[in-house]
């Protein structure tokens, strides 16, 4: 063990993982036993590798590849396949819905997993809360000066606020949504979302719009002033505010859902997922990469570990105006939607 671990702190921090996690030793069997976490890129995997993937290493020994970004695509061969490479998977949560109803997702162990602990919102059979986020609007005050969007319906408004627009291009939660609270639809009455009219307001601005496939392409967007509006995952707009550029946030209507941790099914180191789950879902683990992100964390006791100054960054503290996504509808439609957003994309 290193020099570093035997420091008192970090040796009282490392007995309690280690002890949770029932790991006595690292051991060269732990070693060749690591695990391939997949993720989305960019400054969150960033972070969930140097809070999670890291630490846990250094407390059992178990190694922890990275890979990404997530593809479902790529999740669902893999398990029809019988050739498994992932071990751990930071999903969506319609799609890890979707995924247990089909078959292609491992239990979850919560002898191993401390569920008591964890916000029932955000964690089930086959999945396990990652982190709770918001897609807000954000925009590049030196393109608006003093013309701070109020809602949603400025990304339609092209003469108050011109140029291009940025939208998330995967068939997701969100997009649909934003443009039917745009067309005056009520928060209280967007579910079943009316896809036509969805689809027709998303014309209007069709020509402006690009599309960023991944946080860290949605955050050069908006820094550089390519696309000086947009919606976007609140931590990446947090990451580009504290790089000291000149962004800001509207609140107003933010979208609300978590990213769950799955294990795909056919794992061939279940038990060492288990262990990673555990420790990522740990009141430090998501405090530390709550600190770090914006992102709220699923555990908890974590507030309890973070400043007051980095707790009030986080989306749950802006409730006026928040609407969280129906992961259940969409679950139930992902493919349905899927299939007609592609086509229109295409158009």
């Amino acid at each position: 063990m290193t020099d570093t671990l035997r420091s008192p702190r970090r040796h009282a921090i490392a007995t309690l993982v280690m002890g949770l996690l029932g790991a006595t030793s690292l051991s060269a069997q732990a070693q060749q036993d690591g695990i391939v976490f997949t993720s989305w890129g960019g400054t969150t995997q960033a972070a969930q590798k140097k809070h999670w993937a890291v630490p846990f290493t250094a407390v059992t020994g178990i190694t922890v590849q990275q890979d990404g970004p997530t593809d479902y695509g790529k999740f669902k061969a893999m398990v029809e396949s019988g050739n498994v490479t992932w071990d751990v998977v930071d999903v969506e949560a319609d799609f890890a819905a979707k995924a247990a109803k089909d078959g292609l997702l491992e239990p979850i162990d919560y002898s191993v997993v401390p569920k008591a602990q964890l916000d029932p919102r955000f964690s089930g059979p086959y999945h396990v809360g990652s982190f709770y986020y918001a897609f807000v609007m954000a925009f590049n005050k030196d393109i608006y000066k003093g013309k701070a969007p109020a809602n949603f319906s400025a990304l339609f408004d092209t003469k108050t606020y011109p140029g291009k627009r940025t939208f998330y291009k995967w068939s997701a939660p969100g997009v649909l949504e934003l443009a039917l609270l745009a067309d005056g639809v009520p928060a209280d009455k967007l579910y079943p979302l009316d896809l036509d009219r969805a689809f027709k307001k998303l014309d209007t601005i069709k020509g402006n719009i690009v599309w960023w496939t991944g946080g860290a392409q949605s955050q050069q967007l908006l820094a550089s002033g390519e696309a000086p509006i947009g919606v976007f995952w609140n931590g990446r707009v947090h990451s580009v505010e504290s790089s000291g550029q000149n962004v800001d946030v509207s609140w107003t209507q933010s979208l609300t859902a978590a990213d769950v941790l799955v294990v795909p099914k056919g794992s061939k180191r279940k038990a060492q997922a288990m262990k990673f789950l555990a420790y990522a879902a740990g009141a430090k683990g998501q405090a530390d990469f709550a600190t770090d992100t914006a992102y709220a964390p699923v555990n908890l006791g974590s507030k309890a570990l973070m400043s007051p100054a980095a707790v009030k960054t986080l989306p749950d503290q802006f409730t006026k105006g928040q609407i969280n996504l129906n992961m259940a509808w969409w679950a139930e439609n992902r493919d349905v939607v899927a299939k007609r957003w592609y086509a229109w994309q295409a158009q």
